[in-house]
């Protein structure tokens, strides 16, 4: 079975708490579950993993090495300026899926930026937690 790892960064753990017109009402926890639930149902094995520190985040990529085949990343705010998450992700040399809950296209001018983008297969943004399930259906064809 395919092992998928979906990182998620700063602030994420505050969904359904913080912003619910963007985020929207549901927990965090919900949403983790609800991925690790498609995420099986689409047979792959799955771990969620949240931090509001960007060197925990780089050690989670690095150790996904020889442990996933793809990574799904929500890097939060990290995704505007972390040079150094971009350049982890990409010495890996696995997928990764860049992915959005808000369209970050269409809030403030700094958000439109991704410096990750460059070494992820894609991104997936403005579909709220469906974001992730999209992303998890996009690596039936890259793993």
């Amino acid at each position: 079975m395919k092992k998928i790892l979906v990182l998620l960064g700063p602030n994420l753990n505050m969904v359904g708490v913080r912003e619910k017109g963007i985020y929207g009402e549901e927990t965090a926890e919900d949403i983790k579950n609800q991925i690790l639930a498609f995420a099986e149902m689409n047979n792959y094995s799955a771990e969620v993993f949240q931090s509001n520190h960007e060197g925990d985040l780089i050690d989670k990529i690095h150790s996904a090495k020889g442990n996933f085949d793809a990574v799904v990343i929500n890097a939060g705010a990290l995704t505007h300026y972390s040079y150094a998450l971009r350049d982890a992700i990409a010495c890996v040399k696995i997928p990764f899926v860049e992915v959005h809950m808000s369209n970050i296209h269409a809030r403030e001018e700094f958000r439109h930026t991704s410096v990750i983008a460059p070494v992820c297969v894609g991104q997936i943004a403005g579909f709220g937690k469906s974001s992730y399930f999209l992303a998890i259906s996009a690596l039936k064809d890259l793993i």
